[in-house]
């Protein structure tokens, strides 16, 4: 069987538009526009956030990182990692951030694990835009536990997940299976 190619040259150009804009932007830079997406960043409002953390869904602050529930999560349960500080990509960790950031995603499924006994997890980072990520100017990790026969159909029939818990029961859970 061969393999078919589409060409598209138009396409580079394209996705340099976006580049130019800024709108891949999302490095920690010391330049403006990182500034400005840092201030507009979703995990960072969260991170500087003074409201307790149940009410932000947070579940562990380390050092360097941070632990939270997906507000928009796949499955019950669904664990976000980030790094406290602003960065797009794990290249621009120092070595203790990444560290801690390791170590948060291993107590993150002991949690999980411990919380829901899912019967798999998926551990993912997708990133940029182009790979998934729905918020590519900061990094974070997805844990999300899994069960035989939860495909949630729904999200593609119907554009909706059907989740048997709230968001507060969840971290009810989680927080207290986390180490």
């Amino acid at each position: 069987m061969s393999l078919d190619h589409l060409w598209a040259g138009w396409r580079s150009g394209y996705v340099s538009s976006f580049e130019e804009a800024g709108v891949l932007a999302g490095s920690s830079g010391g330049s403006t526009a990182a500034a400005e997406a840092e201030s507009a960043c979703v995990f960072c409002g969260i991170v500087g956030s003074d409201e307790p953390d149940e009410v932000r869904h947070v579940l562990w602050t380390g050092r360097f990182t941070v632990a939270l529930l997906n507000a928009y999560p796949y499955s019950p349960g669904h664990v976000m990692l980030l790094p406290i500080r602003h960065v797009s990509d794990p290249c621009e960790l120092e070595r203790d951030e990444a560290a801690e950031l390791s170590g948060g995603v291993y107590e993150a499924v002991a949690a999980v694990k411990a919380a829901y006994r899912p019967e798999g997890m998926n551990l993912g980072v997708n990133l940029g835009r182009a790979a998934g990520a729905g918020i590519p100017a900061h990094l974070h990790v997805h844990i999300v536990p899994r069960w035989i026969g939860d495909t949630n159909f729904m999200t593609s029939v119907a554009g909706v997940r059907v989740l048997p818990e709230a968001l507060s029961d969840s971290w009810a859970k989680l927080r207290a299976a986390w180490r």
